[in-house]
């Protein structure tokens, strides 16, 4: 017999008879009983190799992220690994290079036990999330940060995306800009999702209009990027202001316009979501929301190795988000 025809038997979920079986402080003495009852009844026998996993730590934490070159998850990285140190785990990381197929290998690799826990940013290509749960329900601690899914009742940590989507906007509008562009990384990532559900607010609050042709999804090919905005800009009624949603479109922006000689900000203002020196470095230099992506990091690592450890106060799902910044530099300053 199967953990799943155990379960049935028993009239419980898959996930409460194996937190039973791993003796987990969630579950009551009553029901643990009953389940171990009815294990030795129908001669449930536990997968050694996984038990013996999941009993001997391995101190050792994966986190599994879409890509590296990327200006937030460096910072996110040396936050994991301040908190990881300190606490005497290990960090193991995996890159999913937005591949969902790659994302659901990475978890079959991991679910039986190799590592004590999982911290997962999805891949802009996730819309099924069996995988995820299955792992969840196999007792594995997991938590999601940055893109996440409201689908799993697990802790997650953001920063404030809707916020700061509304508050760029908003910063362009004030500086003059009535023909806002929005560029976007994914139809499908929580983050990009969020960040333009601020931007269409921002709009209407303003009594802006809210023009499809001005919403433009970009991917993670960079000349097809740069060929999308230069549709975009190369045009009679180009627009005034862009907000990017992440920095990587922004220096794509700032390419586009240097090769059709458009002056920032003269003729285009540009904000973006941004966390890396090289912001600062820009001609001229890029006003930016700046997420807390070292807190988040640190954040991450803190709420899943407390949920490794079992300290009660963390065990619940909760959903932490901190607050991003908005930093107003060259790019969006008034031209005369």
């Amino acid at each position: 017999m199967d953990l799943k025809k155990l379960a049935k038997e028993l009239n419980l979920s898959f996930s409460t008879v194996s937190k039973a079986l791993r003796d987990s402080h969630e579950i009551s003495d009553a029901t643990k009983r009953r389940v171990i009852e009815k294990a030795k009844e129908c001669n449930y026998q536990v997968n050694p190799l996984a038990s013996s996993f999941r009993k001997q730590k391995s101190r050792t934490i994966a986190l599994i992220i879409p890509e590296v070159v990327n200006d937030f998850f460096g910072p996110v990285i040396n936050g994991i690994e301040s908190i990881a140190h300190q606490k005497g785990y290990h960090v193991l990381v995996y890159l999913t290079h937005e591949d969902m197929q790659k994302e659901i290998s990475i978890f079959t690799f991991l679910k039986n036990g190799r590592v004590d826990g999982i911290m997962l940013s999805m891949s802009e290509q996730t819309d099924d999330i069996k995988h995820i749960k299955e792992l969840k329900d196999n007792g594995i601690p997991l938590i999601l940060f940055d893109r996440i899914s409201d689908q799993l009742d697990v802790p997650t940590i953001t920063t404030d995306n809707f916020l700061g989507g509304f508050t760029a906007t908003e910063h362009l509008i004030e500086k003059g800009c009535k023909q806002i562009a929005f560029l976007s990384i994914s139809k499908r990532a929580s983050v990009s999702i969020a960040r333009m559900t601020g931007y269409l607010e921002a709009l209407k609050k303003n009594l802006l209009c809210i023009q499809e042709d001005l919403i433009v999804c970009c991917d993670g090919n960079d000349e097809h990027n740069k060929m999308l905005i230069r549709g975009l800009l190369d045009r009679k009624n180009r627009p005034d202001g862009i907000f990017a949603s992440v920095e990587t479109l922004a220096v794509s922006a700032y390419e586009v316009c240097r090769e059709l000689k458009l002056n920032i900000p003269k003729h285009i203002k540009i904000i973006a979501f941004s966390n890396s020196y090289m912001a600062v470095l820009l001609h001229p230099s890029l006003t930016a929301i700046a997420q807390p992506a070292f807190e988040m990091g640190r954040e991450a690592a803190s709420v899943l190795i407390d949920q490794i450890e079992k300290k009660p106060v963390i065990l619940r799902s909760q959903k932490t988000e901190i607050k991003s910044e908005l930093i107003v530099r060259g790019s969006t300053r008034q031209y005369r």
